[in-house]
Formats: C-alpha cells, structure tokens, sequence
C-alpha cells in the first residue's frame, strides 16, 4: 500500500533539475548594480539579460522539442544532452569577459531549459499513475517555487561575498549534478513511447490552449516587468540596504510558496476563480507598490503580496493547460515558451520605460497594465461558457 501512494524519488530529481534551471533564469534580479558595474553597461540592459534568457527559452524551446520527437529520441536522452549543452553554456556565462558572451550565453542556456523543463513534466507524467500525476507534477514545479525561495538569494549572497562569477559557477555545478542523477537514474524508455507528432500538433488547434497560453504569458510578463527591476527599487527608492536584499527576496520567495500551496488546493476546482483572484491582486500589489512613496511598510506589504501572487499562479496555470490539452512533451514545451516570451516582454518594458527617464517605479505602473490586460484575457472564455450553458 505504501509503494502505491508513493513518488519515486527521480519525480524529486526532476525538482530539482526545474530549480536550477530557473534559479539561474532569475538570479539576475538579485545581482543587477554587480553586473551593470562589471560590463559598464545600464541597469536596463543587465534587466535585458533576464530578457535574452526568456528569449531564448521563448524562440528555442518548441522547434527543439520538435526535431527531438521527429528523431524519435527517446525523453531521458534527450533531457540528458540538453543538460549537457545547458551546463556548457551556463559556464560560458560564469567566464564571459564581454556583456555580449554573456548575453549569448544565456540564450543558449534559455533554449535548452525551455525543452529541458517540458521533457521534466512529460517524464514525470510517464513515471506515475494518473491519479497521481496532479501530486508528482506539483513537486516538480516545486523547483520554481524554491528556486525564489532558496535559489535567488543564494546566489545573491554569495554575489555579496565572492563575486557575481561565483553564483554563476554555482548554479553551473547544481546543473552538472543533476545532469550526472538523471543520466544514472531516470528510467530507460523506449524511443517512440511518446504520442506521435502529428497527435501533438493536433492538440495546437484547440482555442482553449492558446486562451490559457496567453494567460500565462501575462501572468509571468506583469511579474516580472516588476521583480526584473526589484532590487534597485528596494534600495534606490525604499531605502533598503544592499544587504537587506537577500533576505527580502526569500520573504518574497516564501510568499510564493505560500501562495502556490494555497492554489495548488483549489486550481483544479477552481481554475478561472483563481486566476482572475490572482490577476486582480498582482494589480492591486503593483498599483500599490508603485504609488507606496517613502511608506516603507506600504511598500514591503506590495511586495510581498506580488510573492503571494505572480508566480504562485502556477498550479492554475498549469491546471488550465491540463483541461484544455494532454500535457505532451510539446504542449509542456510550448506553455513554457509562451510564459517565457511574457517574461522577456515585461523585462523589456520594464527596462524601456526606465530607459525613457520614467523613473525606477515605472515597472511597477507597466506590470499593473499587463495585469489588468491579463484580467480581459479570462473575460471573453467565460462569457462564451456562460452562453454554452444558456444554450444547453
């Protein structure tokens, strides 16, 4: 009874894998004045490296998904050798003497993370009954729960201590890790185990999907337009120490697990509710960050509930994907990559409008926008399911 209701321990591997993979995607946040004062460059193109990261997760993941289900490679193989090419890049980043191998660098790292977590999620549903996929796939998305949680300020301590490099050769040796544990312990399976191509090329033309891809995409792109630019705002117009950041972060970080825990209870029951819930708070967070001013406690209660939010929509995100599509290699691939061009959009605006003189809060005002345009984007699906009910 017990082995039944238990997860294999490669479902907490494959956690672990997402945590790196995203730990390294954020850190940036957490180290932006080292960076910009490193390669001379302004506060926005270091925000414009989260960008490239996302870029490449955005543009790269889907066509490489595509080529490996072609090939027929089989999943463990190929999430191995993305890892490989990941860990390559991810030490060309920590070495970079120019912003441009650096920028570089992260794309390539971005392109294989956006299949690498996809391949996570489709090993993971493979690995367990379905009755238990729901409870598996929560623990692998743990990883981009802890990563703000323990990953970002992490690195961002050690950036304080030793040098931005060191928090990137860190993050280079969790990845080599874990490359070496899923090579020796995944599951060996067959090449061609997954649904044919051309079955999840299907399942692209459903409207709900694409409504719950862009979803997400506003979701993560009005957080980040914000938290790309956080730890300038905490210092240069909160007033927070450089060393009060790390610890903020993991407030912030904690906050999403909390929020994670409390959707993940009621996405699936509740899936529209909870985004719409969530959308119309990471406004309210944001409008309120924003217009906070010199009110300290204003401005760390706004921040931390983004962290309540923001991210911590996962679970319904993924939920609504889930209902809409079977969670394929492709699919997975595709959500991620969507999510990650929001990224990359709100890291960008947010950096624009400071380029244009707007201030250090106005990321705060573009991340509000994208939340309430995040809001419209449910209105017209439950309209049309209200008609279908009407009508039935």
């Amino acid at each position: 009874m017990t082995d039944r209701t238990k997860l294999p321990p490669t479902v907490y591997l494959l956690g672990l894998t997402i945590f790196s993979l995203v730990t390294a995607e954020f850190m940036v946040a957490g180290m932006m004045p080292a960076l910009a004062e490193s390669f001379s460059v302004s506060l926005a193109q270091v925000g414009n490296l989260i960008a490239f990261y996302a870029l490449g997760m955005a543009l790269g993941g889907p066509p490489v998904t595509v080529m490996l289900l072609a090939r027929r490679v089989s999943n463990k193989h190929a999430l191995v050798s993305l890892l490989a090419v990941y860990v390559f890049a991810g030490a060309l980043a920590a070495a970079a003497p120019t912003y441009l191998i650096l920028a570089i660098a992260r794309c390539i790292m971005g392109v294989s993370s956006a299949a690498c977590i996809g391949l996570c999620m489709t090993i993971c549903a493979g690995m367990v009954s379905t009755e238990m996929r729901g409870r598996a796939l929560s623990v692998v998305l743990a990883g981009l729960m802890l990563s703000p949680v323990a990953g970002v300020p992490m690195t961002a301590w050690v950036e304080q201590h030793f040098g931005w490099r060191a928090s990137g050769w860190l993050v280079v040796a969790l990845a080599l890790i874990c490359t070496g544990l899923a090579a020796k312990r995944l599951p060996k399976v067959k090449p061609g185990s997954e649904p044919p191509l051309s079955s999840q090329w299907s399942a692209l033309r459903s409207t709900q999907l694409w409504g719950a891809y862009i979803t997400s995409g506003l979701i993560i792109g009005s957080t980040f337009a914000a938290f790309s630019y956080c730890t300038p705002i905490l210092i240069d117009e909160v007033g927070v120490k450089p060393s009060h950041v790390a610890p903020l972060l993991a407030v912030y970080g904690i906050a999403n697990l909390i929020g994670n825990m409390f959707v993940g209870r009621i996405a699936d029951r509740h899936t529209m509710p909870a985004l719409g819930w969530g959308l119309a708070l990471m406004a309210l967070a944001l409008g309120g960050f924003a217009l906070a001013g010199d009110l300290v406690w204003l401005n760390l209660g706004c921040f931390v509930l983004l962290g309540l939010t923001g991210v911590a929509l996962n679970p319904a995100m993924v939920a609504r994907v889930m209902k809409a599509a079977e969670p394929s290699a492709l699919v997975n691939a595709l959500h991620t990559s969507v999510i990650t061009a929001g990224l990359a959009f709100g890291s960008w605006a947010g950096g624009a409008v400071i380029e244009q003189g707007y201030g250090l809060r106005a990321p705060l005002w573009v991340g509000a926008a994208i939340a309430v345009v995040g809001l419209l984007s449910l209105w017209r699906p439950v309209v049309f399911r209200a008609k279908a009910e009407v009508c039935t």
